[in-house]
């Protein structure tokens, strides 16, 4: 667990999940976008924990779900995807995005992981294109980056 002014970045809990959904759903429609839910986010105990990956929420000081990121490993490789890197819209620009991508860059250098892929998405995902790209991200195709660790 790791505690930042008005937040704490910690591994997922269970008991957080429809907090997250809502969350993830909101930052979806205040960006435009008509917001459905990506299948993974329903079972987090499946698709990442269970694997072997990792999966972390951010807490605000009202024990509400403010953002969220994940990684799944790359089968036969030391590298992984980023996934679901959400920040709750009324929250964006306090440095919960960067706090979420640095817990997982931290988790993975320790599990001698040494390349981190992210997919950008359309370039209605604006954010995400000025976002990675701050934190040492290069493109190497269309919507598609990666860093090095």
């Amino acid at each position: 667990m790791m505690d930042y002014p008005n937040f704490t970045i910690i591994p997922y809990n269970e008991k957080y999940r429809d907090d997250m959904i809502f969350m993830v759903l909101e930052a979806k429609n205040a960006l435009g976008r008509i917001p459905r839910l990506n299948e993974d986010l329903l079972d987090i105990q499946k698709n990442y924990l269970d694997i072997g990956d990792m999966f972390w929420l951010a807490i605000d000081e009202d024990n509400r779900v403010i953002g969220c990121i994940g990684y799944n490993s790359i089968p036969g490789t030391n590298e992984v995807k980023l996934h679901r890197l959400y920040v709750k819209a009324a929250r964006k620009r306090q440095g919960i995005g960067t706090r979420l991508l640095h817990t997982a860059e931290l988790h993975l250098q320790k599990r001698g992981k040494n390349a981190v892929y992210v997919h950008l998405g359309g370039k209605d995902y604006f954010e995400s294109h000025s976002f990675y790209p701050k934190h040492g991200y290069k493109e190497y195709a269309p919507s598609m980056m990666k860093k090095e660790l």
